[in-house]
């Protein structure tokens, strides 16, 4: 493979260098010194809340104690080598430096005095709070950094189709599998059998002109782009239902944020990276519908084909993980280049919609969702803690923006704070697509009156109207994704909880409710 023009240019020396212990786990490195405060009062504090208050024998005290120094000893052991299993990848270029101070960092984890501490590492993490605007990459810029997006992605589309969409000569043998490298097909098997049908398909939908064969291409005409547990799976299965909307083979292909780097999960290291040509065999399926309508249409008539294709990955709006290790960072704080600068040079078009909810309850459902042990309104609480502690450090040193991309310190928080955050990464795709180009729903609204989201999504996306019945069908199916039964059965967050997340996203509510010039999003 020719590293200039993919994107792992650069990447053997990244990794090579990522051998070497990561500065932020050096023992000289003061990051260390934040990773150990909380690292040895969450083992302290294991026996939180109600029951701690002198009830305790002295043999579960013992017990503890001697729990805590195996514990401990454990825990030096693993941060010694952790580095040597790729726990964190590399570092970020640029290393957090944070002031130790024991008063400050030490988590008292009593309802009292863990209230009192948090809350004053919320007072400053607010009071650094700022919404400058980010520097914009030239489109040139843009263009040179993935010569092999644009050069395979014409810059116009068929006119006589709403959905962008082009032809593509096929050099390749008929007889041949096309998907048979396609490495979403090789790794989801619940999509073997889509694959299975696309193969038997494919000579069928070859366009023959002048003696040479071509395949139609399409990208999306729309994208659902955000935010995690904020009610984009149950937009996507309604949405699903109407007979001019299709989606991709699969529900979130995370090209643009994750799988074209080879990511998967970044604490797993990079993979090989999804072609450009694998993400768009996701969107075969509906490009041969959009195909046989083409070829049914005659040839004077010129009938526009109304159906468009959707892609729905949570990650699009905020992920920006990959960029500390492309993009030739170099000292930068801040990504040079953001997700949607490559998404607007190919589809300057495009449009978008995000569906947010309460910060505050989003990342509570965030923590549910996942298959972690042991989860308790206590074992969240004590996450969202560590969080905040490790956010106020990076904020010790770089801007709220340089914090929210900051791919340490994303690996490092316990919970993802950094998500519900929605108008830095509003801002940051408005520098680059028109208001007009991104419709913005709460989760509220759509609970509480789906025919009316629905409807300003069909509106939104100029989509035909529908029969009664049909749109009874889409607004009244029972909602996906909804919380599990045994997460339901752990209640609501603890209050005092509660009370620092809100304090902890109001400036940015207010904010982001100034920005839509909607007062809901202040969610109080």
């Amino acid at each position: 493979m020719d590293h200039r023009h993919g994107f792992l240019y650069g990447l053997d020396e990244k990794l090579e260098h990522s051998k070497k212990k990561p500065a932020f786990l050096h023992p000289s490195n003061r990051w260390t010194n934040v990773l150990t405060v909380i690292e040895n009062n969450k083992a302290q504090h294991q026996a939180w809340g109600p029951w701690t208050l002198g009830s305790v024998r002295k043999i579960k005290i013992l017990s503890f104690l001697f729990g805590l120094t195996v514990t401990v000893l454990i825990m030096a052991s693993y941060i010694m080598t952790k580095d040597q299993k790729g726990l964190f990848l590399t570092p970020s270029p640029y290393h957090l430096t944070v002031e130790s101070h024991p008063a400050q960092l030490s988590l008292n984890l009593s309802f009292t005095a863990d209230y009192t501490v948090v809350r004053e590492v919320v007072r400053s993490i607010v009071a650094k709070v700022d919404f400058s605007h980010r520097r914009v990459p030239d489109l040139e810029q843009v263009r040179g950094k993935e010569p092999n997006i644009f050069s395979a992605i014409p810059r116009k589309f068929l006119p006589h189709l709403k959905n962008p969409c082009w032809y593509e000569e096929f050099f390749g043998n008929v007889t041949a599998d096309p998907y048979g490298k396609n490495l979403y097909a090789l790794y989801s098997k619940r999509f073997q059998a889509i694959y299975d049908h696309l193969r038997r398909a494919f000579p069928a939908h070859l366009h023959q002109h002048a003696g040479r064969q071509y395949r139609l291409r399409c990208l999306p005409f729309f994208y659902i782009i955000g935010q995690p547990k904020c009610g984009t799976t149950d937009l996507y299965d309604r949405l699903r239902l109407h007979p001019e909307v299709h989606f991709t083979t699969m529900k979130e292909p995370h090209w643009w944020t994750r799988k074209r780097f080879g990511i998967i999960r970044l604490s797993n290291g990079f993979h090989n990276p999804y072609p450009l040509n694998d993400y768009l065999d996701l969107f075969d399926q509906a490009a041969n519908q959009i195909q046989d309508h083409l070829t049914s249409n005659s040839s004077k008539s010129h009938k526009k084909v109304d159906i468009i294709i959707g892609e729905a990955s949570a990650s699009t709006m905020w992920d920006n993980n990959a960029w500390v290790y492309f993009y030739d960072n170099g000292t930068e704080v801040e990504p040079p280049f953001l997700v949607q600068d490559f998404i607007h040079a190919v589809q300057p078009d495009a449009r978008f919609i995000v569906m947010l909810r309460d910060p505050v309850e989003r990342l509570y459902s965030d923590y549910l969702y996942f298959g972690m042990a042991n989860k308790s309104v206590e074992d969240f609480h004590e996450r969202v803690s560590e969080s905040l502690h490790l956010f106020e450090g990076c904020l010790a040193e770089r801007s709220i923006r340089s914090c929210i991309y900051n791919t340490t310190l994303n690996n490092l928080m316990p919970v993802r704070l950094q998500v519900g955050l929605y108008v830095i990464y509003l801002l940051d795709w408005l520098s680059v697509f028109s208001r007009e180009q991104i419709l913005i729903l709460r989760l509220e609204d759509h609970a509480a009156n789906r025919k009316i989201t629905m409807r300003r999504v069909f509106e939104f996306l100029q989509l035909g109207p529908l029969t009664l019945q049909k749109e009874a069908d889409i607004t009244k199916s029972p909602a996906s994704n909804t919380r599990r039964p045994a997460n339901r059965s752990l209640g609501p967050m603890l209050p005092i909880t509660k009370e620092i997340l809100q304090s902890f996203y109001e400036p940015f509510n207010q904010r982001l409710a100034q920005v839509l010039r909607d007062p809901a999003f202040l969610w109080t």
